[in-house]
């Protein structure tokens, strides 16, 4: 045989069956991940005060206060980056908490945000003060409600009303470097970044724990990357 013909057939049949192999090679593999924090228990329900329940529920959590049009902002981002994305999902919920004054311009924010789609899994809970108070203190935050009852930052809240985020946030190098750990209990709406990388990735996580957990299968200390792979894909309703 021609010896182009050799070296040729042997190139080729090496591109056919590398890719092969190398697939082969990950699907016995072992890549874990770690379920998705506890950074606080025991969180205030707001059932006793509103026709809402955070309850069993996988719910993010959201202050708008007094005037919902000043984070119309961070309310559109977590529309697009957050709601879209999880929307349909069993169990699935945004919770904003306004003041019964907010009514007068909460119209305005919702036809901000719609984009001509229903808000059905995002829900406005109106809390006086006081109630608003109590449940933003039984949060782990290091941040304060500005004068209009409001922020910026999210929480999410478990369906057993347990707080949830990363007691360890440090990137890699982070971590090489020896720097101190530091945590992340809430999710800031006008960081788009902290949205698309962190948040959507921890609620991916939290979903999965559910998900497996009704199957039986939940290891409560390492799972199977695969299990991740997919799930914005599979809307449990």
């Amino acid at each position: 045989m021609d010896k182009k013909l050799v070296i040729r057939y042997t190139v080729l049949g090496i591109l056919f069956f590398l890719p092969v192999a190398f697939l082969l090679m990950l699907l016995p593999a072992k890549h874990n991940y770690n379920p998705l924090d506890i950074v606080k228990e025991q969180v205030h329900d707001i059932k006793s005060v509103s026709e809402y329940a955070l309850e069993d529920h996988i719910t993010v959590l959201a202050f708008f206060g007094k005037d919902p049009l000043q984070n119309r902002v961070a309310a559109s981002n977590l529309k697009e980056l957050v709601y879209d994305k999880f929307k349909g999902f069993k169990k699935f919920q945004i919770i904003t908490i306004v003041t019964p004054e907010a009514k007068a311009n909460l119209d305005r924010l919702k036809k901000e945000i719609e984009s001509h789609e229903d808000l059905k899994y995002w829900h406005f809970a109106f809390l006086p003060e006081a109630d608003i108070k109590t449940l933003y203190n039984s949060l782990k935050t290091d941040g304060l409600l500005n004068s209009n009852l409001s922020t910026s930052r999210v929480f999410i809240i478990d369906m057993d009303l347990n707080q949830r985020g990363r007691l360890d946030d440090r990137t890699e190098r982070e971590v090489e470097t020896n720097v101190a750990a530091y945590d992340l209990t809430s999710y800031d709406c006008i960081e788009v970044a902290i949205l698309k990388n962190k948040m959507s990735e921890d609620m991916r996580v939290l979903f999965t724990e559910y998900r497996e957990k009704r199957k039986g299968n939940f290891d409560s200390t390492t799972r199977r990357a695969n299990d991740l792979k997919g799930i914005t894909d599979e809307q449990e309703n």
